[in-house]
């Protein structure tokens, strides 16, 4: 059993370290203490005091300077510390998370052209192997060994991975140190040989042209944004690749996508708000790109084709998004096919040769309707027979198929892989995915409830619990939510999850405004001037278990990640009380700071998600009135862990150092504060399966401990 042990909490004394800038015993059993350094600025005739802002290296994005070191290994090292009673419990949780994982996990072989294709990992294995075999029958091949490629580096992940057209080339890229700045390398597939073309820099998809000659990508600016699309010819020097097209605005972002014919190639830029796309065709990418229409602030859109017709999904005259088409002669010349409905969420279309898919959602729930060309507003939807759940098309990668590969779970039924015949609607199940420890799904329950809002709005949260769970407000619930950048948290299946249910815990999940849970509409609550609805919703959706006696104040266990540790932040400033431990991983908690500073490599295009403060006084009171860093209090703040990572290109390091440091300035309690940087690592921590796990097992472990949970 796990006792909760007293922890100290925010101190002044200390002996000095080798650095000036912090202040704390070398035992690393007090917290350290951040030196204060004056800084201030005066925006919009206000005068903002930022007395940790020497935690941003100078240097940047390389991080040198010995204070800033120094603080972080402080941190890491007092982390560790207290950490260290805990890692028979930590231990156990990792086991028994490694344990639910079938470690020779393998896909399922999908046909593309004359191969089927395939991942697998083995045994002890922390990443994948790539594979394919003839259709007609041959040997397995080994097309990629990422095992091989991550050994060495504490950090490995693989990005793009685009096979040519004949299947003789594999262009794939990695980031080896979490920065996300990736490398292009090319392997001939007949030899096993890698071509001499190597690319660093890029931060793209791979799309091969027709005749496999070469092929498109972007490389990340200075400042990381991918302002560019490039041809690179097979053979040829880097030097001498073509820029396709180039991105003046320095807020929108280039991606490469292709047509699901593979006609046409796509160049696409956008921001979070606004987008235009161009057509080139794929067996001539040095010609004139076609411009679609036009960038319209506001106005959203993505294409696919079908034979010569342009299928195009907008939100130009609703925020639930409408189907339209055009052709390719006339591609500006928008007619609607299937308009906006006030309660379908369309939120993307593919074409195939005999019909096209509509997805969407339907009060928050994935819905895929199968749609012929000969009838093309009757859409046939798929069945899915439980209240709440995650569904969608998997891995479809040929045009004339008329079985549809589709993915398909919940918070109770683990994911599960199925063919769907297009002329019959037979489903056949190929895989479901396997627990080797045992899992039994009536352990577990899971309900869809409707929370009220203090503005009368509903708001929709999942929640999965051991059966038995009693409602009397004794028992723990941890509670997930991002809210932020249209991103909807889907009511899927974990098994790390499983750890805490099984300890007594109910999980739920808030889907609250920020996100497109459901529609565009509720994104648009949820950012720039309504933003705080995003808190609020979070916070009344924590006080409505209470009411209903899910739990009790402090007994909430509450996380998010990223957008999702801003929502962390502002909820622990306004409502402390209501909260037991807090995770905030790689959390945007600088805000104000962040968006005032326009050297930042994605701040230009997040200004549409957040406001500009730089030169609107109204975004600047708001993001100063709600950015969790401005408005640490003196007060007292529930058990928090933070992490970050010091090559996180998304969430600098420093927004959490500073936060932590602050928080330690002014928190008037005795509750634990953890900071832990990834040294190696960026936005999505370690990378492996299982240093992944070791990460959750340790989070969740301190859950356990704060909570006072048996282990």
């Amino acid at each position: 059993m796990v006792r909760w042990l007293p922890v100290v909490g925010a101190v002044t004394g200390g002996m000095t370290m080798n650095s000036p800038a912090i202040s704390s015993p070398e035992t690393s059993s007090v917290p350290p203490r951040a030196e204060q350094r004056p800084h201030s600025f005066t925006a919009h005739g206000v005068t903002i005091e930022d007395p940790y802002a020497w935690l941003k290296d100078p240097n940047y994005p390389e991080v040198d300077d010995a204070d800033v070191l120094a603080y972080l290994a402080a941190e890491n090292a007092y982390f560790e510390a207290q950490m260290a009673p805990h890692k028979a419990l930590t231990d156990t949780l990792y086991e028994e998370m490694k344990a639910r994982i079938k470690e020779d996990e393998s896909s399922v072989p999908q046909k593309d052209g004359d191969w089927l294709y395939w991942t697998a990992y083995e045994t002890g294995g922390q990443y994948k192997k790539w594979w394919r075999k003839p259709v007609a029958g041959g040997p397995d091949e080994l097309l990629l060994d990422e095992p091989a490629l991550a050994e060495g580096h504490e950090y490995f992940r693989l990005g793009a991975f685009s096979v040519s057209n004949d299947g003789r080339y594999l262009a794939y890229a990695i980031d080896d140190n979490g920065s996300e700045r990736f490398e292009v390398r090319v392997k001939d597939l007949n030899t096993g040989e890698h071509l001499p073309d190597v690319i660093p820099g890029m931060l793209s998809e791979i799309v091969w042209t027709a005749d496999d000659a070469g092929f498109l990508y972007g490389l990340a600016n200075e400042q990381w944004r991918t302002d560019n699309a490039r041809f690179h010819r097979l053979g040829t020097p880097i030097s001498d690749d073509v820029v396709l097209f180039h991105e003046e605005d320095e807020g929108f972002r280039v991606g490469v996508g292709e047509t699901s014919s593979r006609k046409w190639i796509v160049i696409a830029t956008s921001d979070h708000v606004t987008s235009e796309i161009y057509l080139l065709p794929a067996h001539e990418p040095l010609a004139v790109p076609i411009l679609v229409s036009a960038r319209k602030v506001g106005r959203e859109y993505d294409v696919d084709e079908h034979d010569g017709t342009l299928f195009i999904h907008t939100n130009d005259v609703d925020p639930n998004f409408r189907l339209c088409t055009a052709l390719v002669e006339e591609p500006g010349a928008w007619s609607e096919l299937i308009p906006a409905s006030p309660t379908f969420y369309m939120t993307g279309v593919e074409c195939y040769q005999d019909f096209f898919v509509v997805d969407g959602r339907e009060d928050g729930l994935d819905q895929i309707a199968i749609h012929r060309y000969e009838t093309p507003t009757e859409g046939k939807r798929i069945e899915f027979p439980e209240a709440s759940y995650v569904a969608g098309l998997g891995d479809n990668p040929e045009y004339d198929m008329t079985v549809l590969r589709l993915g398909y779970e919940s918070m109770v039924t683990p994911g599960t892989v199925y063919d769907y015949d297009v002329d019959t609607g037979e489903r056949t199940m190929l895989k479901v995915q396997e627990i080797p420890s045992g899992y039994y799904a009536a352990k577990y329950a899971t309900e869809r409830l409707k929370i009220t809002a203090r503005d009368g709005t509903e708001i929709p949260v999942s929640i999965v619990y051991p059966a038995g769970f009693v409602r009397d407000g004794s028992a723990p619930v941890f509670l997930y939510a991002y809210g932020a950048y249209g991103y909807a948290i889907p009511p899927g299946f974990s098994t790390g999850r499983m750890s805490l249910l099984d300890r007594g815990f109910a999980y739920a999940i808030a889907h609250i405004r920020g996100g497109d849970d459901l529609g565009q509409q509720w994104y648009l609550d949820g950012k720039l001037e309504k933003r705080e609805n995003t808190f609020n919703d979070f916070v009344d959706v924590a006080k409505a278990l209470v009411d209903a006696k899910w739990t009790s104040a402090g007994r909430i266990a509450i996380a998010g990640r990223s957008a999702g540790g801003e929502l962390m932040g502002a909820v622990v400033n306004s409502d402390p009380e209501l909260w037991g431990p807090v995770i905030a991983d790689v959390p945007f908690v600088d805000v104000l700071n962040t968006m005032l500073d326009a050297e930042l490599p994605l701040t230009p295009g997040e200004w549409p998600e957040w406001g500009n403060p730089i030169e609107d006084p109204a975004a600047f009171a708001l993001i100063r009135s709600y950015s969790p860093y401005d408005n640490v209090k003196a007060q007292a703040y529930p058990p928090m862990f933070i992490s970050g990572g010091l090559n996180d290109p998304r969430v600098t390091y420093w927004e959490p150092a500073k936060w932590a440091a602050k928080l330690r300035l002014m928190k008037t309690d005795d509750n634990v504060l953890l900071l832990k940087t990834n040294m190696g690592a960026g936005h999505g921590g370690k990378s492996g399966r299982f240093e992944s796990l070791r990460e959750a097992a340790e989070e969740h472990a301190f859950v356990l401990w704060q909570l006072g949970v048996a282990g």
